[in-house]
């Protein structure tokens, strides 16, 4: 089975069915890389004004328009035709901002480089093999490279050893339903050999754990340069 595929499949009927409610969200104020309210924020950044950005699996764009107001020169990519509609839908015209329907590595592969690329709990989905050599290409030297990743699972589950994607359950914002895909969650050294392996340096890894101690959930930031 195409992995990827069907996780677009999923987040393309998502994407639908908030087109069909509309539900009122706000635009997002604090930045979050994958627990609420924990962990790093937008300053893990730094100042963007006037970078050529990428955001990876987009969505409804709250994050790219953030940055877009921050005067960054933002192009946001996600795979869903729905979501891509959302995004547009939401923020039609907005300078600096640019939403494209694509799968990320057709898009990093055409695209001019990038002074920094970042993905919120998007680049897990995607095989490294075959996303990374792609998106070392896009990055300029000197360029950075930012992503939230999954860690450990809410029922406890650590990262793997094995370079390889592995069951989890999906659970689409706003509901309750989940929905099964594969991602690559993976040890930090994996990674750390994945992006090395690729001709990019990691700088640091950052642990964004649940505060309840009934929730095993736990991500990783890492933030990665182009020499």
């Amino acid at each position: 089975m195409d992995f990827e595929k069907q996780t677009a499949e999923i987040w393309t009927a998502y994407g639908a069915h908030q087109l069909a409610v509309c539900p009122d969200l706000p635009e997002i104020e604090r930045w979050d890389w994958g627990i609420a309210d924990i962990g790093p924020g937008i300053e893990s950044l730094g100042n963007v004004e006037g970078l050529r950005v990428l955001d990876l699996g987009s969505g409804l764009g709250r994050h790219a328009a953030r940055l877009a107001a921050l005067g960054a020169d933002v192009t946001a990519v996600d795979a869903s035709s729905t979501q891509h509609e959302r995004a547009v839908t939401r923020y039609p015209g907005t300078p600096g901002l640019r939403f494209v329907c694509a799968d990320a590595v057709s898009h990093l592969r055409d695209a001019a480089p990038y002074e920094l690329i970042y993905s919120v709990n998007g680049l897990p989905y995607l095989d490294p093999h075959r996303l990374l050599p792609a998106l070392v290409g896009a990055i300029r030297p000197g360029g950075r490279l930012l992503f939230s990743a999954l860690h450990t699972n809410s029922t406890g589950a650590g990262p793997s050893t094995a370079l390889a994607p592995r069951p989890e359950d999906l659970r689409l914002p706003g509901t309750t339903r989940t929905h099964p895909v594969h991602m690559w969650v993976l040890t930090p050294q994996l990674w750390e050999d994945l992006l090395v392996e690729h001709g990019l340096i990691l700088q640091t890894v950052t642990a964004i754990d649940a505060p309840k101690p009934d929730n095993a959930a736990s991500y990783r930031l890492y933030q990665a340069r182009r020499p």
